[in-house]
């Protein structure tokens, strides 16, 4: 009982450090960082970095025993994983899509759209533990498809406004 309790408190480290490390991410990437001073966007990314540089010295590894087979799974569901990001710069909308039906095929509930049957049939053949970790990294890896997307979004509005008024002040300047 006392070994379990170990291993599932070095998990939640371990998934602490992780969520740390993209908040950290996700702070120097942000809208806010472009409306700030030079000055304070250098303190903050000096102490960003610094933050993530402590946050890396953190080393936790729980070991998950597996099978040949599981073994073989889990190398198999990764692979799937790391072909649809080398894919994703080509086409965005389409590797976010099957992003979305792996992560469908991870989840015990209804999923809102199609579920990848072969990657589903792949991770069930996976450790408990591996399971949970191809599920979050795929929520992560959402997550961040999705922050990226509003960043974007956020841009093009932004400039979108600062175009219409450069055209507005140029007509005012025409009559």
């Amino acid at each position: 009982m006392r070994v379990e309790a170990l291993r599932e408190a070095a998990t939640a480290v371990e998934q602490e450090k992780e969520v740390l490390l993209e908040m950290i991410h996700s702070i120097q990437n942000s809208q806010d960082m472009r409306q700030i001073s030079d000055g304070e966007r250098e303190e903050l990314n000096l102490t960003a970095n610094r933050l993530m540089g402590r946050t890396l010295t953190v080393e936790v590894s729980v070991e998950t025993i597996r099978s040949p087979q599981q073994e073989e799974s889990l190398k198999h569901a990764t692979q799937i994983i790391n072909d649809v990001l080398s894919k994703f710069l080509d086409d965005l909308a389409n590797a976010k899509s099957h992003l979305m039906s792996l992560y469908s095929a991870c989840s015990s509930e209804v999923p809102p759209g199609p579920v990848d049957q072969k990657f589903q049939s792949i991770v069930i053949g996976c450790a408990l533990e591996d399971q949970k970790k191809i599920k979050r990294r795929l929520e992560t890896l959402l997550r961040n498809i999705e922050n990226s997307d509003k960043a974007i979004k956020l841009l093009e509005h932004s400039k979108g406004i600062g175009s219409k008024a450069l055209q507005a002040n140029a007509e005012s300047r025409l009559n």
